[in-house]
């Protein structure tokens, strides 16, 4: 390789090639590296704060490991840009959250490389542990690191992979990317424990000093390490008066340590990286590092979109005609509620900017709780905050609610609480892809007792769910709305109350029924319109809820089509158009009925309109589905 080349990272393909410069060339491969990242993003949006924090990190672990064969787990994904170009994909890197192209996230089927999927958090350290396992049982001399970052420590599952690490034999490597931020600022007691922590550089170098003169001596080996642990950690917590969270676990724990040093990082884990046990690298980073805006503003530099990368100027085009997106009427209607009874509360898990909790945040602060990455305790607590006479509305995106289920079905439904659990994301989702699709929540909560299920067609009827959920009295009630604009409504209506398991006709017709649930019924509307003009006679009804069903309006369309047609923005096995069937079988009717949703796979990454003609759910679609159905 011709390492005087003006840019080095043109010469990069792979790790090996990464491998083949001298140490003091690394600096400058972050340099080109950090650039890189800045030049693609400006003009293809993704995730940009998290990826430039670990740029040294990433060419340190390259450097230092022999990937793919030593494993490196990504916690949370979209830290790992750097690392996908690093990996084989720089010169494709342009085609990131593309429909075809890259992923926003590790995924072991696009590259060797990533070892396992990542799209939310807190599981690197459960994962790693056990590849780590299956290395030792093997007998293969394999390294495997976890990189948990970004807020991911605040999530149980992280806890659960700490508290079993030291029960089994594993030589794991944790390294904890300390940057104090979710996508929003971290909460939470551990939060504030990592900003505070001290370590004594020269206790480290000591204890590793006498850690390898006992094992020359021949006075460690496995049934001893664990008594050696606690001794080094006595002596820790003697010299430096604290006692460390981490080695409260019987891991090894190295740091704080500054995370932008790519040669001390290089050093360190080269120290590190062969010895026995489970072992913790605590890095203190800057979320967005080496671009100034992204630096002083990492929240709104978690995802900028397109921006001047000279200026850094984020380029948002601001119409006046623009519909509101569902989240904003999201927040603004909770503060409404809010301001009518004191007993309301938002609850969100790390995510008040993306589901607008922050404007409840501003106007109650008192009443607002952001829990951190912790979905299953955001709905327990909400359970908690019902039991004694709130009530909460926990807002946590469709696809992160999947942690919480065995919550909802416990903590709130088996007990009839009044918690309004708000999903966010609902549906298909756009560029972030598989890992965040919020296409399974209809069909994994159908089946739980003491649920109301519903979805708006639009932002009005938003308003109208958050306040028939706000006044129900019969257990948990839940509203699915997606990502993105509404459908240009005037959603400042006076609330009210919408009669709980009763739909609407929305259009008359005598040859096809449409049943649709949710926004995606506005494509429907779309298809409808068209093929009316061709002579087609299609009814079409808004469910408005899923359970209850609106029994009444089942029998009108059981009694009066043989040709029925169901539309929903999640999976097609489970949901709207299986409960249909079920009632239709239950009732006596046979008539014919096309399913129309997510077909049984997981949908890859794109445009929202890509994906919607992709799964056969945009209006074309379905207005052709509606001239060949027979």
């Amino acid at each position: 390789m011709d390492i005087c080349n003006e840019h080095i990272l043109d010469e990069i393909d792979y790790p090996a090639d990464l491998r083949n410069l001298p140490e003091d060339k690394l600096p400058e491969v972050c340099k080109e590296l950090r650039q890189y990242i800045i030049d693609v993003l400006s003009e293809n949006p993704g995730h940009l704060g998290a990826s430039l924090g670990t740029v040294e990190l990433t060419v340190a672990l390259h450097y230092v490991f022999n990937t793919p064969f030593d494993r490196i787990v990504w916690d949370v994904g979209h830290q790992a840009y750097g690392h996908k170009i690093l990996t084989g994909r720089r010169k494709a890197f342009h085609t990131l959250r593309k429909l075809h192209g890259i992923s926003g996230f590790p995924n072991p089927a696009e590259s060797e490389y990533d070892a396992f999927i990542a799209g939310h958090a807190s599981n690197s350290i459960s994962a790693a542990m056990g590849m780590s396992v299956a290395s030792a049982l093997k007998q293969e001399e394999r390294h495997v690191i976890a990189v948990i970052g970004d807020g991911a420590m605040t999530g149980g599952l992280a806890f659960e992979g700490l508290n079993n690490a030291s029960a089994n034999p594993n030589n794991l490597l944790i390294i904890l990317n300390d940057n104090n931020m979710a996508i929003d600022h971290s909460v939470g007691g551990l939060s504030q424990y990592l900003v505070n922590i001290t370590t004594s550089q020269a206790y480290n170098k000591m204890r590793y000093d006498v850690y390898r003169g006992l094992r020359k001596m021949k006075l460690i080996d496995d049934s001893r390490r664990e008594n050696i642990l606690r001794f080094n950690n006595s002596l820790k917590a003697l010299l430096t008066q604290q006692h460390n969270l981490f080695e409260g676990f019987s891991i090894r724990y190295f740091g704080p340590v500054d995370g932008h040093d790519v040669g001390h990082l290089v050093k360190l884990l080269n120290d590190i990286k062969d010895l026995q046990g489970p072992k913790l690298l605590h890095i203190k980073t800057k979320k967005g590092k080496g671009f100034k805006p992204a630096e002083d503003s990492a929240t709104e530099w978690h995802a900028p979109g397109r921006f001047n990368k000279e200026t850094g100027e984020r380029i948002i085009v601001h119409r006046t005609d623009e519909p509101q997106l569902y989240q904003d009427v999201f927040g603004h209607t909770l503060v409404e509620l809010a301001e009518q009874d004191k007993r309301i509360v938002g609850i969100t898990p790390a995510m008040p900017t993306g589901c607008s909790m922050t404007f409840l945040m501003k106007a109650f602060p008192e009443r607002t709780f952001d829990v951190g990455i912790a979905e299953g305790h955001s709905v327990t607590f909400s359970a908690g905050l019902a039991k004694e006479g709130m009530i909460p509305f926990c807002n946590v995106y469709s696809s992160f609610m999947q942690r919480a289920y065995d919550m909802i079905i416990h903590d709130v439904a088996l007990q009839k609480l009044h918690v309004v659990l708000c999903l966010d994301r609902a549906g298909l989702v756009g560029e972030d892809g598989a890992t965040h699709h919020g296409v399974f929540d209809l069909a994994y909560l159908r089946p739980i007792p003491n649920l109301t299920i519903a979805s708006p067609l639009d932002e009005w009827d938003l308003r109208n769910l958050m306040y028939t959920g706000y006044a129900a009295q019969n257990g948990a009630f839940v509203i699915r709305y997606p990502r993105g604009k509404g459908e240009k409504v005037d959603w400042h209506n006076e609330m009210k109350a919408l009669p709980i398991g009763k739909g609407r006709k929305l259009h008359e017709g005598r040859d096809i029924a449409v049943l649709s649930l949710g926004p995606i019924g506005n494509e429907a509307i779309k298809a409808i319109h068209a093929v009316e003009k061709e002579g087609f006679s299609v009814a079409h009804y808004d469910m408005i809820f899923l359970k209850p069903l609106d029994e009444d309006l089942l029998h009108e369309v059981g009694r009066n089509f043989h040709r029925i047609i169901t539309l929903e923005n999640g999976v097609i096995k489970g949901g709207l158009g299986s409960a249909v069937l079920e009632f239709m079988a239950d009732n006596g009717y046979t008539p014919k009925v096309k399913r129309i949703g997510i077909p049984d796979r997981f949908i890859e990454h794109g445009s929202v309109p890509e994906l919607f003609q992709l799964c056969g759910m945009d209006a074309a679609s379905i207005a052709e589905v509606i001239r060949h159905f027979e």
